[in-house]
């Protein structure tokens, strides 16, 4: 949302975020991993996961779909240490959830719901 406090390292793609309506607070020069580190833990892994996820199962994304690959690496990750218990709440999840048909999905009218939005 506007006027959101972003805390970074001080990496420069994200020197836009104040011309976007956000509040930019960089927390370490780049390439300062001790101090990103202190503040950002394991931030270098959820990214490097991420990637490596998205490039070597999916092959990448389109920006399109970006929202839902998103929430599906945030629901892995966020249970990645309890299986049983990510298969529990998926069920949960699918069975309040309405899919979109396939022409939804690629007319553009359907968007992906946020991570949030994905529990309601």
């Amino acid at each position: 949302m506007p006027r959101t406090l972003v805390v970074t390292d001080d990496w420069t793609a994200y020197r836009s975020l104040r011309t976007r309506g956000y509040d930019h607070h960089a927390i370490a020069e780049c390439g300062d991993h001790e101090v990103a580190e202190q503040f950002l833990p394991i931030i270098h892994l959820v990214f490097s996961n991420l990637k490596t996820w998205l490039n070597g199962i999916h092959h990448g994304v389109s920006a399109k779909h970006l929202q839902a690959y998103l929430n599906e690496f945030t629901f892995r990750f966020n249970r990645r240490f309890y299986p049983f218990n990510a298969f529990r709440s998926l069920l949960g999840i699918a069975g309040g959830a309405a899919a979109p048909t396939y022409a939804e999905l690629y007319s553009g009218d359907w968007t992906h719901p946020t991570c949030s939005g994905c529990l309601h």
